[in-house]
């Protein structure tokens, strides 16, 4: 789908905020995802190839790390400021923990795909010998 890749630099950090907001991270207009957290195999509006992405572990633990560290400073700060019962702590702690994780999940996702857009990782580069013209899933099997 992508046209002639220049060799020209990309701005990782346009790219990572592109992705951030969910969007295609070379022109910023097309959605990254075609489903909670399947990238689309190519930008909608440029044509954009995306399936090359090889997120796969890392946005969880970037997630559990961020969420970790919103988290437990304010479950310690509220046990040393009121000294809750256990399950205020449960029926607060547990359905924030839950919905920061989904909701920084794609976001964090769409970062880290463009960071591999704009660093040419994973096949990004029409050059490189990872570089896969169409999703092996979309491949014709061999009998």
């Amino acid at each position: 789908m992508m046209g002639l890749d220049d060799g020209a630099p990309r701005a990782p950090g346009t790219a990572m905020m592109r992705g951030m907001m969910c969007r295609c991270p070379k022109c910023g207009q097309g959605r990254m995802f075609s489903a909670y957290l399947k990238v689309a195999d190519h930008c909608d509006r440029c044509g954009e190839d995306l399936h090359h992405q090889r997120a796969d572990d890392a946005p969880p633990y970037v997630t559990i790390m961020i969420v970790g560290h919103i988290v437990v400073p304010l479950l310690v700060l509220v046990e040393e400021v009121y000294r809750p019962d256990v399950w205020i702590h449960l029926a607060i702690f547990l359905p924030l923990t839950l919905l920061l994780s989904l909701a920084l999940l794609p976001p964090i996702k769409g970062a880290l795909v463009g960071l591999q857009w704009a660093l040419r990782m994973h096949g990004f580069d029409p050059r490189s010998p990872e570089h896969e013209p169409i999703p092996q899933a979309a491949r014709p099997k061999a009998p």
